[in-house]
């Protein structure tokens, strides 16, 4: 924890997909960087809590809200009691996810898609529209979204999520470029495959086959992506813009 409690940039994080895995690790790294942090979650309401719980059991201050990052009524209700509660958002982690199945891609739906694409454009727009204002007037802010380095490693039964990541890197560049004038930076930050509770049935075997390839010779974990976007959130990475920063352990080097 820090030990003044005030954190590196002003205003509250926000962090979507909160309740466990990487967007868990988020949470509990900005808020001992000081940030009042607001754990958004789906499902997952005792984990989400149990997040809540370690943060304040630290030093820090967070709340739990539930919401469908999804739906721009809920978006808007989520940002207006997250600034009742916590202060207005200075910072924005957009992390939140859905299923992400194998699909061939001459079986490719628009729906299949659409599901993706719901997930990082609609939601990331969605949630920079309604708390942008407040970055205006806190001078400047953070927008961090979580993306993925499928977009080097082409998986072909991939292609709805590989094609809605692409987009959504596509939309950190054109705010960084559009925000800039006001302070805001936009980066994202790209992990590998970092196994967290999601990847649950993964194999050992499965494991030590993709740790083969990353010239670290190790898996990443949740901390380390933590870690990134906390560089992003701070004013060390004021003059940092419109970047993809892998953290992937080297895996998709030529």
């Amino acid at each position: 924890m820090t030990t003044s409690g005030t954190p590196r940039v002003p205003g509250t994080a926000l962090v979507t997909g909160a309740s466990r895995g990487l967007g868990a690790a988020i949470a509990r790294r900005l808020a001992a960087e000081g940030h009042p942090v607001a754990v958004a979650y789906r499902s997952g309401t005792e984990a989400a809590h149990r997040v809540v719980t370690d943060i304040r059991a630290a030093g820090g201050t967070a709340e739990a809200f539930p919401t469908d990052v999804t739906d721009e009524a809920a978006v808007t209700t989520l940002v207006g009691d997250i600034t009742d509660h916590l202060g207005p958002i200075g910072v924005l982690v957009l992390n939140a996810t859905g299923p992400q199945p194998l699909t061939a891609p001459e079986t490719v739906t628009w729906q299949d898609h659409l599901d993706q694409l719901t997930f990082f454009v609609k939601s990331p727009t969605l949630l920079m529209e309604a708390t942008l204002p407040a970055m205006r007037d806190l001078g400047g802010g953070r927008i961090i979204q979580i993306g993925s380095d499928v977009l080097e490693r082409v998986l072909p039964d991939m292609s709805p999520y590989i094609a809605a990541k692409a987009a959504q890197h596509a939309l950190t560049e054109i705010w960084a470029r559009a925000l800039g004038p006001y302070g805001v930076t936009v980066n994202t930050v790209a992990p590998g495959w970092i196994p967290v509770e999601r990847h649950a049935d993964a194999t050992p075997e499965s494991l030590a086959d993709y740790a083969a390839g990353v010239p670290l010779g190790h898996l990443g974990r949740p901390e380390d992506v933590a870690a990134t976007v906390a560089f992003l959130a701070s004013p060390a990475a004021g003059f940092v813009t419109g970047e993809r920063v892998k953290v992937n352990g080297g895996h998709t080097l030529g």
